[in-house]
């Protein structure tokens, strides 16, 4: 019988004529893997984005441990490019010369302090339950970054039992009314799988108004993507939009068994390329803190800052709050927004009143 060897660090496959006995070869796996994967498309593209519950969700939890390695893997391809490459001390010898790009799959083991037949196993799925050690051995070598390490985390995971699905997410008249006061900063409040939940007029002004938008819809990740309007917004959305990709994927991590969140993610894998381009590369982003390059039609360009922070009584809801630098141009366009929405408030107002 013919036997699949793959090369991990080549990214080709040989076959010997040596004996087995297992199943099946590593490229039919692969090949059953893309048919279930294009299958799944399929019933998404005839039966609605809804379908991706049914049809991908199973199969992809399947492969959560071939998912991790895949990870880490692709991470360490980047940022292991170390060229000429001292073999580590008592490690094994690399083969086929000495310029290699990222880890081989000897080296990965050596250096995480497993043994290869053991990463072997993990990297072909045939182990599901790598321990907190090797996660964190596995996210060292790969110099992975905190958020990465955490998504890292999640995917190793033994699976649950299929939770219920929460409830709406609220947010609290208070909190309501404490954006609602912030007439000089933008404020939007981001829900689970960035849905948003709340935001202040100028936040409307500045970006969309979400109130307008039918409830499914009010959905940050899906703006981004599918609104003209959000590409023309952002001086740096190619940025800002991977980046909000990477967000998505870290909460999947978390909450595979989401069923809106399969919903969102059929429909911009369907309509969007940039997004399945993004999505299929497996980063993660944790949003923190950071800066936003925009233009508005009727103020022209503003840079600002904004700070996420999570707010109490419920760890999914993280409200950004924007800012200018003091005495900038950005500062005098914003506030020049505000007055031009106030204005508008206002003229709206009285004649709805007459």
């Amino acid at each position: 019988m013919s036997v699949c060897t793959c090369s991990a660090d080549a990214g080709t496959c040989r076959r010997s004529s040596t004996r087995t006995t297992s199943g099946d070869s590593c490229r039919a796996s692969s090949a059953r893997n893309e048919v279930t994967d294009q299958r799944a498309l399929l019933e998404v593209h005839f039966f609605g984005p809804a379908a991706l519950t049914r049809a991908a969700l199973p199969h992809l939890r399947a492969r959560r441990s071939g998912a991790i390695v895949q990870l880490v893997r692709r991470r360490g391809a980047v940022r292991g490019h170390v060229g000429l490459r001292p073999r580590p001390p008592g490690g094994p010898r690399p083969r086929g010369g000495g310029v290699v790009r990222g880890l081989r799959r000897e080296e990965v083991a050596h250096l995480a302090g497993v043994s290869v037949d053991y990463y072997t196993r993990l990297e072909q799925a045939r182990h599901s339950t790598p321990s907190d050690a090797v996660v964190d051995a596995l996210a060292r070598v790969f110099r992975l970054d905190p958020a990465a390490r955490a998504h890292l985390a999640d995917l190793a995971r033994p699976a649950r039992q299929r939770a219920r699905q929460p409830p709406p997410q609220r947010v609290r008249p208070a909190m309501q009314q404490m954006i609602a006061s912030m007439t000089e900063h933008p404020a939007v409040i981001l829900g689970r799988r960035t849905d948003v939940l709340a935001a202040n007029l100028l936040a409307r002004a500045l970006l969309t108004d979400w109130t307008r938008l039918p409830a499914r819809d009010r959905n940050y990740t899906r703006w981004i993507f599918l609104d003209p309007g959000a590409r023309a917004a952002f001086l740096d959305w190619p940025s800002v939009a991977a980046d909000v990709v990477g967000t998505l994927r870290l909460y999947a991590g978390r909450n595979p068994d989401d069923t809106r969140l399969s919903e969102l993610v059929g429909e911009l894998t369907i309509k969007s390329p940039e997004f399945r381009t993004w999505w299929n590369s497996h980063k993660v982003h944790e949003r923190t803190h950071g800066t936003k390059h925009m233009i508005h039609p009727a103020v022209g360009p503003i840079t600002l800052r904004y700070e996420a922070l999570t707010l109490p009584g419920d760890e999914d809801q993280t409200l950004f709050l924007y800012t200018a630098d003091p005495g900038s141009p950005s500062q005098e366009n914003l506030r020049l927004l505000g007055l031009t929405v106030s204005e508008y408030q206002i003229t709206a107002s009285r004649r709805s009143g007459d």
